[in-house]
Parts: C-alpha cells; sequence; structure tokens
C-alpha cells in the first residue's frame, strides 16, 4: 500500500468514526426534530387555514371540497367529464358524483350528455355557479389575509418564494 492508499484509508476512517460519532448523531437528531417541527407547523397551518376557509364558505353554502370541485370544472375550456374531474382532483370517482350531486342540487353545475357519446356525461358549471365562484374567490382572499395579517410585505414575498420551491419540488397537480 502507497502514502496515497493509507491516507484514503484514514479519511474513509476518519468519515466512518465521524458518522457512528455522537455529536454527528446529534445533529441529525436535531435535523430531524427541526424537519418535524416544520412539518407540524405546515400541517397546523393548513388545519387553521382549512378551518378559516370553512367558516368563510359557509354562508356561501358550499364546503370546501365543493369549492374545489367547482373552481376545477370551471378550469376547462369544455366542459369535463366525470373520469376527468376524478383524475385531476387525484380521488375515486364515486366522491366526484357525490360531489357533483350536491352542487347540482344547488344549481351550481348540470349534468350534460356528451355529443359524441350516450354513455358519456359531461359537468358544465352553470351561471349560479360563476357567481359561487366569484364570491368564493372573495372568502378565500379573506381567509389569506387573515392567516398572513402578521407578516410583512417582504416576509409574505419570501414566503411565497419557500412555498413556490416545495410545490416545485413534486409533481403538481391542478385544481
Amino acid at each position: 500500500m502507497d502514502a496515497s492508499d493509507s491516507s484514503d484509508a484514514d479519511a474513509t476512517d476518519a468519515a466512518a468514526t465521524a458518522e457512528r460519532s455522537p455529536e454527528h448523531h446529534r445533529g441529525r437528531d436535531h435535523d430531524r426534530d427541526s424537519d418535524g417541527m416544520l412539518a407540524e407547523q405546515l400541517l397546523r397551518l393548513t388545519r387553521r387555514l382549512h378551518r378559516i376557509q370553512s367558516r368563510q364558505l359557509e354562508p356561501i353554502g358550499i364546503t370546501p371540497a365543493q369549492f374545489r370541485l367547482l373552481r376545477t370544472v370551471a378550469s376547462y375550456d369544455a366542459a369535463p367529464r366525470m373520469a376527468d374531474l376524478a383524475q385531476r382532483l387525484d380521488v375515486v370517482p364515486r366522491a366526484v358524483t357525490t360531489l357533483v350531486d350536491a352542487l347540482e342540487a344547488s344549481g351550481r353545475v348540470r349534468r350534460a350528455p356528451d355529443p359524441d357519446s350516450r354513455r358519456v356525461v359531461r359537468i358544465e358549471i352553470t351561471d349560479e355557479g360563476r357567481a359561487t365562484l366569484r364570491s368564493l374567490r372573495n372568502a378565500r382572499r379573506a381567509a389569506a389575509e387573515e392567516i398572513l395579517a402578521p407578516l410583512t410585505a417582504d416576509q409574505r414575498e419570501v414566503l411565497g418564494g419557500l412555498l413556490s420551491a416545495l410545490v416545485d419540488g413534486i409533481p403538481e397537480r391542478r385544481c
């Protein structure tokens, strides 16, 4: 073994020793604890936002899930099929059926036959649905303003960048 082999072996042994050292484990445990705390804070913030949004949606007579479906229907250029909605929302088709039933009962969407296939049903947003969306967007903005109130404009900008980095780090779900 020549001198360079020896120094490589020494570096490998030192790295292995550091890997096993209590200080190293404490550092890794601290990182895990910090990450766990961040995850918990994100979950708490999400729950808080959901509660505030639900409170804002209640007078409009719509649930957050129905809001999400209504937004999704409105995002299509042409009326989507139930299967398209289930795929876009990443839910089972039965969940879409239940949401569409409720939105149809309130006059916000309607089922329409597909011109090319009798077996396919399309979901169209109604004028009432569009008006509801406008109200819902205002409620959503009010909920966001309530959550973000403690932050300065600069802090909001930083938070927006951080959240974009997190969102862009996973495959996007469109809704």
